[in-house]
C-alpha cells in the first residue's frame, strides 16, 4: 500500500507528552523512509501539537536526540539513501544531514487549526474521552477528510466514533511505553471502521517493524483488560493480608511475590506506581461502563489518589513516589496505608519473608531467565516445586499465577482476543513478561 498521500500532512495531539513525543519520533522515521529513502518529491510536514509551548521546545530536543541515536544506528542504510550528496563525505556529514532534514520538516503548534489541513491525527492526550470526543468533532468538521488513530489505551473506539461523528474514520492504534523502543501495538477497529483505513494502520504498522495484535473494541482491550483485572486482584489481596500483617508488610509482600514467585520484570505495585496510581484509577473509570456486572474499583486506590499518593513519572523519566519510595529507580520505603506514613524497607524485609515462609530452593530471576534459551525448562521445575510447598508465600503465588490465568482465558473466551497466542503476545511484549499468563504452569 502507497502510504505517501496520507503521510504528507499529519499531526500529533499531545505531541509533547510521554507516548506522543514517541509516536512523534516514528512517524518523523517514516516520513524520512519516504522523503529521504524513497527520494519522493512531495513537501512532507509533521505537526507537533500541545498545549504547552515550553513543552514543545524541549520535545525537539528530545526529538533530535532520538534522530541522532537512529542515525547512527543505521548509517549503512543512511548512506545508501545520501549517495548522490557528494559533499557529504563522513558518516558524521551524513548523521548531521539526516538529523537537519527530518527536523525540518517538524513543525510545532500550539492550535487545533493546524490539524485542519492533516490526512492522518495521531492522538496521545489525558485518557478523557470527553476531551477526545470533543477535538476530534472539531477536527472533523473542519477537515472531513481526515483519518484518526487514537492511542486510548481503554476507551471503547466506536463509543468515540459515534459520539464525534467520524464517519468510520477512526482506528485504535495502542502503543505501548516507550513508543520508539516498544515493539507491540494494538490495533482496534470499531465496527464502522472503513476497510482502508484498517488495511492503513496495519501497512504503517509494519512499516514500522511493530508486533501488531487486533484486538476486539471492548474497554480496555487486551493490555488494560488483563493489567486493571491484575491489580485489583493484587489490592483485595493486600487488603485481606493487611488485617494480620498492617498495610506496609502486606503491600511489600504481594510485591514481592507478584515479581519474584511469579517471575516479573517488576511486582504488581511498582508497576503501578510506574503507569500512575492516578492514570490506573482513570482507566478502570473509563472500564467501568463497558462492564457493569463487575466492580472496576477500589477504595484503597481511591484513597491513595485522594491523598496525592500518585506515582508517575518527572519529566527527566525518574519514578515518582506512590506505594512506595524510591532512590535512584529502587524501593527504599513502603506506604503504610493505616497511618498514612513510609516505612523504611530495612524495617520490614525480615519479618516479611519470615512470613512468607519457605519458599523454592531453585532461584530464577526475569532478568536472566527471560533470555535464556532454556527458560521454559527452568520455569517448568521452578513452579512445579512452588506447588509443592505449602507456605503462605507459595500458597499466595499459586492463588495468584491462577487468577492471572483465568482473566487471561476470559478475554478468550468473550473475543476481545482472538486467541490465548495473542493475549501472550501482549503480555510477553507489552509487559515484557517472562511467559504468557494462559500457560501450564497454573
Amino acid at each position: 500500500m502507497d502510504l505517501v498521500p496520507k503521510m504528507k500532512n499529519v499531526s500529533v495531539l499531545g505531541a509533547a507528552g510521554k507516548m506522543g513525543s514517541g509516536i512523534l519520533v516514528l512517524l518523523s522515521f517514516e516520513m524520512a523512509k519516504l522523503k529521504i529513502g524513497k527520494k519522493s518529491n512531495e513537501q512532507f510536514v509533521l505537526n507537533a501539537i500541545d498545549v504547552s509551548q515550553p513543552a514543545l521546545v524541549n520535545l525537539l530536543g528530545y526529538v533530535r536526540s532520538q534522530l541522532l541515536k537512529h542515525a547512527e544506528k543505521n548509517i549503512v542504510e543512511l548512506r545508501d539513501w545520501y549517495a548522490d550528496k557528494e559533499n557529504l563525505v563522513d558518516n558524521e556529514d551524513v548523521i548531521n544531514q539526516f538529523v537537519e532534514d527530518v527536523m525540518a520538516m517538524i513543525q510545532t503548534s500550539t492550535r487545533i487549526e493546524t490539524t485542519y489541513e492533516s490526512e492522518l491525527i495521531f492522538e496521545a492526550i489525558k485518557e478523557d474521552k470527553d476531551l477526545k470526543v470533543k477535538l476530534f468533532s472539531q477536527i472533523k468538521q473542519n477537515n472531513p477528510n481526515a483519518w484518526f488513530l487514537t492511542n486510548t489505551s481503554s476507551i471503547p473506539i466506536g463509543e468515540i466514533e459515534k459520539e464525534a461523528g467520524l464517519n468510520g474514520d477512526i482506528v485504535g492504534y495502542h502503543f505501548y511505553n516507550p513508543p520508539v523502543i516498544q515493539k507491540l501495538l494494538e490495533i482496534i477497529k470499531c465496527d464502522n471502521t472503513g476497510d482502508e483505513l484498517n488495511e492503513f494502520s496495519i501497512a504503517l504498522a509494519k512499516s514500522m517493524r511493530k508486533i501488531i495484535v487486533p484486538s476486539k473494541d471492548v474497554a480496555g482491550f487486551i493490555g488494560n483488560g488483563h493489567f486493571m483485572r491484575d491489580a485489583l486482584y493484587a489490592l483485595n489481596q493486600a487488603q485481606k493480608l493487611a488485617e494480620t500483617e498492617g498495610w506496609a508488610k502486606s503491600f511489600f509482600m504481594i510485591d514481592t511475590i507478584s515479581r519474584d514467585l511469579l517471575v516479573r520484570p517488576m511486582g504488581i505495585f511498582q508497576l503501578i506506581d510506574y503507569v500512575g496510581v492516578d492514570v490506573t484509577k482513570f482507566i478502570l473509570a473509563s472500564m467501568q461502563p463497558s462492564f457493569p456486572n463487575e466492580t472496576l474499583s477500589h477504595g484503597v486506590l481511591n484513597e491513595l489518589f485522594d491523598r496525592e499518593v500518585k506515582g508517575g513519572q518527572y519529566a527527566d523519566g525518574s519514578q515518582k513516589d506512590g506505594v512506595f519510595k524510591y532512590q535512584k529507580g529502587r524501593i527504599t520505603h513502603v506506604y503504610d496505608f493505616g497511618t498514612g506514613k513510609y516505612v523504611s524497607k530495612e524495617d520490614i524485609e525480615m519479618d516479611c519473608a519470615a512470613k512468607m515462609g519457605e519458599l523454592p530452593t531453585l532461584k530464577i530471576y526475569w532478568k536472566t531467565v527471560v533470555r535464556d534459551k532454556n527458560k521454559a525448562e527452568y520455569l517448568e521445575k521452578f513452579f512445579k516445586e512452588l506447588h509443592q510447598i505449602d507456605s503462605v508465600g507459595a500458597n499466595l503465588a499459586v492463588a495468584y499465577g491462577q487468577n492471572s490465568k483465568a482473566i487471561g482465558q476470559m478475554l478468550v473466551d468473550t473475543e476481545v482476543a482472538a486467541s490465548a497466542d495473542d493475549v501472550n503476545t501482549v503480555l510477553e511484549t507489552g509487559f515484557f513478561h517472562a511467559y504468557g499468563p494462559i500457560n501450564d504452569y497454573f
